[in-house]
């Protein structure tokens, strides 16, 4: 009820089951109009949209991300949280959402540089930053010229951050992509003769990467032991446990010094933060 006074638009896609309500998670255009009324009600965020097809990432899932990493730059700040614009932290692959400076904002007032590879991500992400006075000189938006580069080509000269944060691409294709569509669709309780539709959206940079999650974050390790001193710490999330080991062992041929692994549970899912 809070959430739909707030965002009376979200009304039309609430329903009523085993005494709760909920929503058609099935349904981009409920989905969308969820995370609108969250974000509205908890981060103070008046306009927010996407390009139609982009993704539309669940809101409490990217706040634990964001949670878990306060509580780590807290091991080097004697068990304070670090809060305010003196805290900067480089969002890789921000997307069009912009979630992860929208919540680090509001919860931590941390100051973000946001990249991406599509030009229209970031045209959407600055429309957001634009159209809400509490992101104003807290957000910036840069886009990556080079899809092969992750540092190279976005920051400049002399920069630095306290945190480094990405959610890579999931899959090693869009073959790939479209049979994990399938499984979702189906675990939906949907028509299997039926077209699935992307719940969460994603365009193909944001669903997949030539190898995988595990080539992304391959790449983003050997290219951060060249700029080691970008980063306080180096982060991604890792979605496939299987992937794990190959990490494990790229960072370990930089050399890394210390490494955590950081285990987060949202519902059903399972998920983890590998940190350097």
């Amino acid at each position: 009820q809070q959430l739909t006074a707030v965002c009376p638009e979200l009304a039309p896609f609430v329903t009523r089951k085993f005494k709760s309500e909920t929503i058609d998670f099935a349904n981009p255009d409920a989905v969308k109009a969820l995370n609108r009324a969250l974000l509205r009600t908890y981060y103070g965020i008046a306009f927010w949209d996407v390009p139609p097809g982009y993704l539309c990432p669940p809101v409490p899932g990217r706040a634990d991300y964001i949670h878990y990493m306060a509580d780590l730059l807290s091991e080097r700040n004697d068990a304070v949280i670090p809060r305010g614009k003196t805290v900067r932290v480089l969002d890789i692959g921000m997307g069009a959402n912009c979630i992860y400076p929208i919540i680090g904002h509001h919860e931590y007032g941390w100051r973000f540089v946001g990249t991406d590879i599509d030009p229209i991500a970031i045209r959407a992400a600055k429309q957001i930053v634009a159209s809400n006075s509490a992101l104003a000189g807290t957000v910036e938006c840069r886009l990556q010229p080079n899809a092969s580069d992750i540092f190279k080509g976005v920051v400049q000269p002399g920069e630095t951050f306290a945190l480094c944060i990405c959610n890579p691409p999931f899959h090693a294709s869009l073959t790939e992509a479209d049979a994990g569509n399938q499984r979702k669709w189906k675990n939906l309780g949907k028509d299997k003769t039926a077209a699935p539709v992307l719940n969460f959206g994603g365009k193909k940079s944001e669903l997949w990467y030539p190898g995988g999650e595990a080539a992304f974050i391959n790449n983003m390790i050997l290219q951060s032991a060249e700029a080691p001193q970008l980063c306080g710490w180096f982060t991604t999330l890792v979605s496939k446990k299987s992937n794990l080991p190959a990490i494990y062992k790229a960072l370990k041929s930089v050399r890394a010094v210390d490494v955590r692994t950081i285990e987060m549970n949202q519902g059903q899912k399972v998920s983890r933060v590998v940190a350097w």
